[in-house]
């Protein structure tokens, strides 16, 4: 007998049940973000019929090549990767910490992901090949600092979150000082990575993350597997055999490479992490935050965002991290002002 709401899909000898509205909401997504993807190729200083440009897209000889194949496609696929890596990671961490606020922009992990890659660049180092690595090693060590500050004797999801936000703020300090030690291009170059910005973005920075995320597609596959686990209570997911700190740990180490390969990429662009997961559990309506409806809403939100960055005050390009963050800073308040309203007994 199949759970209410589910489908079952049957193939050969295998049989999967599908949320139905899950389903429904993925594809509808999948359709949005093709659209968005086709309007970021044709739109643009220069006009593109949409045939044209898919004729580039998937490489026939077309009097656009230039501006579809070498400038538009490979800045929106860095801008699809990293919103569907920002997405993933919201979903992972905030489902740990039962928190909507533990998104890793708001808890340290972007900022020291940006902290350790803006030291490398003031002291000459800003091969794109190599600062995605280096943001992930800063944003391992921030997460761990959180982790060790905020354990006592159990993780307590709102401690994690107040002592998150602490260590963002002071290594956003650590990052404009190392920002005032660079020389004048260098703290130029670093303040635009900061704001989060795709432009300029070619296929050698598409190389080194879209295998990054490649290696990591496994672990991610486990992890929405393992994620049911952690949704429930203690008790009865021990019961069921899950060994939990095992578990959380994994999906908060995962969630936190996602977030800091897609920071090294691309800068930190904020919120994308903390809108995606939680739209997509609003459309989805599941227990658990919904894992490919969080990627597809994070490369949706992301696209979307560097298209109207790039033609709002054309011809100046404004960073991504903009208009994110435009976005996201009213919805962290009404976020804040819910929970406050819950905690004091009034409705959501």
């Amino acid at each position: 007998m199949r759970p209410p709401g589910y489908a079952v899909l049957r193939f050969r000898k295998a049989t999967f049940l599908l949320h139905r509205r899950s389903g429904a909401v993925t594809a509808a997504l999948a359709a949005l973000l093709a659209a968005a993807c086709l309007a970021y190729l044709c739109v643009g200083e220069t006009y593109v019929p949409p045939e044209e440009a898919l004729k580039a897209l998937f490489g026939h000889p077309t009097p656009h090549d230039l501006v579809v194949g070498t400038l538009r496609t490979p800045r929106m696929t860095v801008g699809l990767l990293v919103g569907t890596a920002f997405g993933v990671a919201g979903a992972l961490i905030q489902t740990v910490a039962r928190n909507p606020l533990a998104s890793p922009d708001i808890i340290g992990i972007s900022q020291g992901a940006s902290a350790l890659t803006v030291g490398a660049m003031t002291y000459g180092l800003t091969s794109y090949m190599v600062l995605p690595y280096l943001s992930v090693a800063g944003g391992i060590l921030a997460a761990a600092l959180v982790y060790v500050f905020a354990w006592r004797g159990g993780l307590h999801a709102t401690r994690f979150v107040l002592i998150g936000i602490g260590f963002a703020i002071a290594l956003r300090s650590v990052t404009t000082l190392f920002m005032t030690k660079g020389d004048y291009l260098v703290a130029q170059q670093a303040q635009i990575w900061m704001t989060g910005s795709l432009n300029g973005r070619s296929w050698a920075e598409v190389e080194p993350l879209a295998l990054a995320l490649l290696v990591l597609l496994p672990f991610v596959a486990w992890a929405a597997r393992a994620q049911r686990a952690v949704t429930l209570d203690d008790d009865t997911a021990t019961a069921l055999g899950t060994r939990l700190g095992g578990v959380r740990l994994g999906l908060v180490l995962l969630g936190v490479v996602l977030a800091s390969l897609a920071t090294g990429a691309a800068g930190p662009v904020d919120f994308v992490a903390l809108l995606a997961p939680q739209i997509a559990r609003r459309l989805t309506r599941t227990a658990q935050i919904p894992l490919l409806s969080s990627a597809l809403l994070g490369a949706l939100v992301v696209v979307i965002a560097d298209l109207l960055a790039r033609r709002l005050f054309a011809p100046t390009e404004l960073p991504v991290g903009v208009l994110t963050a435009a976005v996201g800073a009213p919805y962290l308040i009404w976020l804040i002002a819910r929970s406050r309203t819950v905690r004091n007994g009034g409705t959501a």
